[in-house]
């Protein structure tokens, strides 16, 4: 089957698979095969999940045949193959994977939203030095209030903004930002949606 031809079908697998899926929101008595479907594409996307572990064992693979950055490539590949003959052995929800993600990718992912956070106090001021402007200005106090207030610093706690002004930040000021952020990702989500059921746009195929 040539590329050529294969689009064209991919493109209505999506676009009747979505509309079955949208219909069946809508009408009642579909409830079950919509159910159906939807665990249909759950296992897709696990066999997707499993090629691009393939995937990254492949690339991985030929960096240490060629000797590029093989250290790092060899720690990743055995921390990923044990990793999933382990979970895949005893299970999800067994001591060793709960060890391994408690004592291993927990602190990792901490540490990478430590680092996030130094990255956007230093990235906001720059802004400050690039752009003189007050919303700059508030920008960088809300931020280092809310640092503040996040937890005692050196040991020493600030009760005024601890319990008095950081609370009010995150459940007022941060709370709406965020609820704007889902909804403009919630229409984007619906727009782009509703490209592929129209094959507008193919990111299945190209």
């Amino acid at each position: 089957m040539t590329r050529r031809f294969s689009l064209p079908i991919a493109a209505a697998v999506a676009v009747l698979g979505g509309g079955f899926v949208l219909v069946s929101l809508l009408m009642p008595g579909l409830e079950e095969m919509r159910s159906r479907v939807l665990n249909w594409a759950v296992l897709l996307a696990a066999l997707a999940l499993l090629l691009g572990l393939a995937n990254l064992f492949q690339v991985h693979w030929q960096k240490i045949r060629e000797g590029n950055q093989r250290l790092y490539s060899t720690v990743l590949l055995i921390a990923m193959l044990a990793t999933f003959g382990i979970t895949l052995w005893e299970g999800s929800r067994a001591g060793i994977p709960m060890w391994i993600f408690s004592h291993i990718q927990l602190p990792i992912e901490t540490s990478l939203m430590a680092g996030l956070a130094a990255s956007l106090t230093l990235a906001a001021a720059r802004l400050v030095q690039r752009r003189n402007t007050p919303l700059g200005y508030t920008f960088l106090v809300t931020l280092f209030i809310l640092l503040l207030g996040s937890g005692p610093l050196f040991g020493q706690e600030i009760p005024f903004l601890t319990q008095r002004v950081a609370p009010i930040i995150n459940n007022f000021l941060a709370t709406g930002a965020m609820r704007g952020l889902l909804i403009g990702v919630a229409l984007g989500s619906m727009l782009t949606g509703l490209r592929v059921l129209i094959g507008a746009d193919r990111p299945y195929g190209g």
